[in-house]
């Protein structure tokens, strides 16, 4: 049996010898790892379960799935819907555990260990909940919230119609549930912000008006505005999406708007050079051990998507596919790439080793954002 699985392990050009950083196999890791697959049907408001690479249902009841978020924290998942709904499932037995509607609209929000909070749009307020939906406390704003984030005791957003960044700080961190107050707020940051990231202790906040984006150091809690300009100094205009960036191998990766190019520079925002490439790239999704890039593209070349080698910064493939292309998700625990092809409801998987479309998952409703949960087997 020992010869078997050792032989099987060359076969598969695996090493089980090898370990991580933190002293872990990733072979054996993944040996011990379900990758189960929940994917936003947009137009069923629902979840579509894949699980062990083949469609084992729909839990349905998840409201507007036309911007459909899933996060997990521990055993429990999370998702978001168009229209304000929190909904918390079990991804283990796929049942739905409780719902809470926190606005009429609502696209953002973020989990801890003791506390989920929600940037509303429509009922404009920034809500505290606990992990079982429990209201805890709500932060009136007079304006659409977006891009929140935490940093160790802050929960920090951006005021989308008031051109503002609010720090809350949690004046019971480490002590259980949160007691938020209002720390610090930048005003007249620049016009409209919208999505936002969180780059070791910095804030970086998008525009849609403004052509510079915003940091907030929130070691210092100071403010500056960072201008992102090109060989010919020119600016990069409108860069409000972050989800839509990539960060590490040394490099921050950034789909132009309304340009062929992704635009490569280092961590401090020093230009390195412009990728081209085939169509208007709108997502770049970094893989897990920074070595290849995934680009997806609007307008024609929706069904194509295209590799960067993050060392070389060159198109090394390309795939495409019978539909659009909504989103890709990099496994953690196995060489392939999800593909999100929503005309076609399917999920297309590629081999990342060899780089070839090794199957293809149907029975999936118009599928949009691929979210993954590892469960111990």
């Amino acid at each position: 049996m020992l010869k078997r699985l050792l032989l099987s392990s060359v076969l598969l050009g695996l090493s089980f010898t090898s370990v991580n950083a933190q002293g872990v196999n990733p072979i054996l890791s993944a040996m011990n790892t379900n990758e189960k697959i929940f994917v936003v049907e947009r137009e069923s408001n629902s979840l579509a379960v894949i699980d062990r690479g083949m469609t084992k249902g729909h839990m349905k009841g998840m409201h507007n799935m036309n911007h459909g978020v899933v996060k997990f924290e521990g055993k429990d998942g999370y998702v978001i819907s168009r229209d304000g709904w929190v909904v918390k499932f079990d991804p283990e037995k796929e049942v739905i555990v409780k719902e809470l509607k926190t606005s009429d609209s609502a696209i953002g929000f973020t989990i801890t260990k003791n506390f989920l909070a929600v940037a509303n749009y429509a009922k404009k307020s920034v809500d505290i909940l606990d992990r079982d939906l429990n209201p805890l406390q709500s932060f009136e704003t007079g304006s659409k919230n977006v891009g929140i984030k935490t940093y160790k005791e802050y929960l920090i957003f951006s005021q989308m119609d008031n051109d503002k960044i609010t720090v809350l700080k949690d004046t019971n961190f480490g002590k259980g549930l949160p007691k938020f107050v209002i720390h610090k707020e930048f005003e007249d940051v620049g016009v409209m912000p919208f999505d936002a990231m969180i780059k070791d202790n910095n804030f970086i906040t998008g525009f849609f008006k403004s052509d510079y984006f915003g940091v907030v150091n929130l070691d210092t809690m100071k403010y500056s505005k960072i201008d992102i300009l090109l060989e010919d100094r020119k600016p990069v205009l409108k860069v409000p999406h972050f989800g839509f960036w990539s960060i590490g191998g040394g490099y921050v990766f950034i789909p132009a708007v309304g340009n062929n190019k992704v635009l490569v520079y280092t961590p401090d925002f020093k230009f390195v050079k412009n990728i081209e490439t085939e169509g208007l790239p709108v997502f770049t999704a970094l893989s897990p051990d920074k070595k290849y890039l995934a680009v997806t593209f609007s307008g024609k070349k929706f069904p194509v998507i295209q590799i960067i080698d993050t060392k070389t910064l060159k198109i090394i493939k390309r795939f495409e596919f019978d539909g659009k292309v909504l989103h890709v998700r990099w496994s953690e625990v196995r060489p392939n790439l999800y593909v999100s092809v929503n005309d076609t409801n399917k999920i297309a998987v590629i081999h990342t080793k060899e780089w070839y479309l090794t199957r293809e998952i149907f029975q999936i409703k118009k599928p949009s954002g691929i979210f993954l949960y590892e469960e111990a087997k």
